[in-house]
């Protein structure tokens, strides 16, 4: 079978897909990986066929350019910056190019990033089967639970679901009412008669499946998906394919390591990092690694700390096989490779699916949780001391380590949809040879 790829050009939704992509191609599958310029090299480093769209309306750096302002923001007003922004100009310029590279590279089934909003429309209006792959947190649309681009702690109580269904009003515009005018626009231009008062309905009932890399086990219990929805477990590729990250390994002492990193996108806050120096840099006891990104200047960030180790980007994987502890902005990815190695978290989120993140690390027991708004460097030493003397929260971070073992989450995702394109495909010809 001939499957396309499409995700977000951006580091936490290209690393999770590329791993899934390599395990279809691992089944047997052809692959081709459809993205802006700026998503080829880590594709190609992946050992992935890339094929470049868009190329006028976003050359090569245009991501980092058009990115770079959120890093300094937090909050809701991320998530409406980020798709109010780019996420309409992905799906303007994606629409408009996808279905000529669909029909020149042959491919027979999509599977597409869910972020990237609306953009099954296309596949739709061509007759083509997809999939969804939550690479973020999937959101809960029921209103069981908080949407997790909200702050909060979750509760099962009749209050606490009107309360739910209220930021979901808020957040179902943030996520879809910024980008559905043009899908509505695309679906009527090519024939499409769909329901747009259920937008999430829209995005998945109709695809062959949904996937997330959630494990079922980190979400909170009794969201009703809907059938088409799996829990998979982490895109988590021990073969590597990712591209290869310098460190200064040489100056690694030996004291227990605490790995810290705010991701690659909402990074940009100098005073988070002005208070997680000082905050570490009372313990002598420890190292830590700090991966600071390319939003922020090392001057920036004020004193650095004897026992701090300040690099641009770091080698993820190797350094949380060290670590005992992992200071996070709580993004998925982050998140699930430290209780991948059994490595409780102190999360800060900032922004996006992050919140929802942070509230299930507080709520399964692998750590603890600080908002922006209430950090400081009292609060956040206190937090930190707390998960690395009590047992129970690496206790729980191994329960999850073992669990990822087990499960093989991208054996899971991969045999999930291969199943559901076969089951797709075979339904089109059968209709075909009626008609």
């Amino acid at each position: 079978m001939k499957i396309g790829f499409i995700s977000m050009p951006l580091a936490g939704h290209l690393n999770p897909m590329t791993a899934l992509a390599r395990k279809l191609q691992s089944r047997g599958h052809e692959i081709v990986f459809i993205g802006v310029p700026d998503a080829g090299p880590t594709v190609r480093a992946a050992g992935l066929n890339f094929v470049s769209y868009c190329e006028e309306e976003f050359p090569a750096g245009a991501c980092a350019s058009a990115l770079a302002p959120v890093a300094k923001i937090h909050g809701m007003e991320a998530t409406r910056w980020t798709i109010g922004g780019a996420g309409r100009a992905f799906f303007q310029a994606a629409s408009q190019h996808l279905p000529r590279v669909l029909a020149e590279t042959g491919v027979e089934a999509l599977v597409l990033d869910t972020i990237h909003m609306y953009l099954e429309v296309v596949p739709m209006s061509l007759g083509i089967p997809y999939a969804h792959v939550w690479a973020i947190l999937n959101i809960d649309f029921s209103g069981t639970t908080l949407p997790s681009v909200v702050s909060g702690r979750y509760e099962d109580t009749p209050e606490a679901r009107a309360r739910n269904i209220e930021d979901l009003k808020k957040s179902d515009n943030a996520f879809f009412g910024l980008v559905q005018p043009l899908a509505e626009e695309y679906a009527e231009q090519n024939g499409l008669k769909l329901d747009w008062s259920n937008p999430p309905a829209t995005v998945s009932r109709r695809a062959a499946a949904v996937v997330s890399q959630t494990l079922k086990e980190f979400d909170f219990p009794g969201i009703p998906w809907s059938s088409q929805f799996h829990y998979a477990g982490p895109f988590f590729d021990e073969a590597g394919g990712r591209e290869p990250i310098p460190f200064p390994w040489e100056k690694l002492d030996g004291r227990p390591l605490v790995y810290a990193s705010l991701g690659t996108l909402v990074n940009g806050i100098d005073s988070i990092y002005k208070t997680i120096l000082p905050a570490v840099g009372r313990m002598s006891e420890i190292q830590v690694v700090l991966a600071k990104g390319n939003n922020i200047e090392r001057d920036d960030l004020g004193p650095i700390p004897s026992n701090v180790i300040v690099v641009d980007q770091a080698p993820q994987i190797e350094l949380l096989k060290r670590a005992t502890l992992c200071i996070t902005h709580a993004g998925l990815n982050t998140a699930l490779e430290s209780l991948a190695y059994g490595v409780p978290m102190v999360a800060i989120p900032i922004g996006y699916d992050q919140f929802g993140v942070a509230a299930r690390i507080a709520y399964h027991g692998v750590g603890e949780s600080l908002g922006v708004d209430g950090l400081s460097v009292d609060a956040l030493h206190a937090l930190i001391q707390r998960v690395l003397n009590t047992h129970s929260y690496r206790e729980k971070a191994q329960y999850f380590k073992n669990i990822i073992a087990q499960r093989r989450g991208l054996d899971v995702a991969g045999e999930t949809i291969e199943r559901a394109f076969e089951a797709a495909l075979a339904n089109c010809a059968l209709a075909l040879s009626r008609s």
